[in-house]
C-alpha cells in the first residue's frame, strides 16, 4: 500500500510539473505574440489563469505535505508535543467543519456554471472551478486524518529551522 501511495504521489508532482510547463510555455507565446509580432491573443491569459488556479488546488490537494504547509511557526515550535497534538485536532476539526459545509454549495455552484462559457476557448466554467471539488475532499479526507493521528497521540513534527523545506 505504501509503495503504491509514493507511485501516485510521484505520478501527482509529473501532472503538476506538465501543468507548471504548459503555464511558462503559454506564457512564453503570449509575450512573443504580444511584443515580437504585436498581435495580442487572449486565449494565453485564460489558459494561465486556468492553469495557474489548477496548479494551486491540485497541488495544494495532492503534492504539498502537511510538514510543508504554512503555519504559525514562531508559536508552533513554542509548545510541547502535547499543545501541538491539541492544535492539529483543533485545525483538523475546524478545518473539516468548514470543508464539509462549503462541499455541497460549491458542488452545486459547480454545476451551474456549466451554462457559462469562458471568453476565448469556451470552455464550460464548471470544468475551470471543478478542481475545488476535488481539493476540498483531498483536504477533508487530509485533515480527518491528521486530527486521527493527533488524537492516538503522534504529535506533528515540531518546526526546524535548519531543514533545507523549512522556507528560512
Amino acid at each position: 500500500m505504501k509503495a503504491l501511495g509514493g507511485w501516485l504521489a510521484r505520478r501527482a508532482e509529473n501532472v503538476l510539473v506538465l501543468m507548471l510547463g504548459a503555464m511558462f510555455a503559454v506564457f512564453i507565446l503570449q509575450i512573443i505574440f504580444r511584443y515580437l509580432l504585436n498581435l495580442p491573443i487572449g486565449w494565453t491569459h485564460e489558459i494561465s489563469v486556468i492553469l495557474w488556479l489548477w496548479i494551486v488546488l491540485f497541488g495544494s490537494a495532492f503534492v504539498t505535505r502537511e510538514s510543508e504547509e504554512i503555519r504559525f511557526d514562531i508559536l508552533y515550535s513554542a509548545v510541547g508535543a502535547r499543545t501541538r497534538r491539541g492544535m492539529a485536532v483543533i485545525t483538523a476539526a475546524a478545518l473539516v467543519l468548514l470543508y464539509a459545509v462549503s462541499l455541497p454549495a460549491m458542488a452545486d455552484y459547480v454545476s451551474f456554471m456549466k451554462v457559462e462559457r469562458t471568453a476565448y476557448l469556451k470552455l464550460p466554467f464548471n470544468w475551470v472551478y471543478a478542481i475545488y471539488l476535488a481539493f476540498a475532499v483531498a483536504a477533508i479526507i487530509r485533515y480527518l486524518w491528521l486530527g486521527w493521528q493527533a488524537l492516538r497521540g503522534t504529535a506533528p513534527e515540531a518546526f526546524d529551522p535548519t531543514k533545507a523545506g523549512s522556507g528560512v
